[in-house]
């Protein structure tokens, strides 16, 4: 399978976790501290999208052209629309926990991390300066990973 495919298939997975927690009513954070948390989530989510600019979204893994984006959220994470896709996930499966709620986060997260990895090996080709963009700042977790 090659990286565009695989790239689509664990961009269908994550949506799939994502209807699953919906289904479950897990989406939407119980009580207030997660679904602050999950404001926040959502803050930094649009944070980087502004920040990213006007390039598209693109269903598979594929850098976009207009260099690398080291501003705003990005200075920090590298993922950041990744990483607050997953805190949603996370504080919605973990505000009420049970056994498929955190299933369903769990393959997200796996699905999410395809599709970063994917692109991070894209992105690193497209742009020589990545490399040390990526020594400097985490991938989803400031300070930790």
């Amino acid at each position: 399978m090659n990286a565009r495919t695989a790239s689509l298939v664990a961009l269908l997975g994550a949506v799939v976790g994502i209807l699953a927690l919906f289904q479950l009513h897990r989406l939407i954070a119980a009580g207030p501290f997660w679904l602050a948390f999950q404001i926040l989530a959502v803050g930094l989510m649009i944070w980087a999208r502004i920040t990213f600019g006007k390039r598209s979204f693109h269903a598979a893994a594929d850098p976009t052209a207009g260099g690398l984006v080291t501003t705003g959220p990005y200075q920090y994470l590298r993922h950041p629309i990744y990483a607050a896709a997953n805190y949603v996930v996370w504080a919605g499966a973990l505000s009420e926990p049970n056994a498929q709620a955190l299933g369903a986060a769990t393959v997200v997260t796996l699905c999410l991390m395809v599709r970063l990895l994917l692109e991070e090996r894209l992105v690193a080709v497209a742009y020589p300066e990545y490399a040390a963009y990526a020594a400097r700042t985490k991938r989803l977790i400031p300070y930790v990973f």
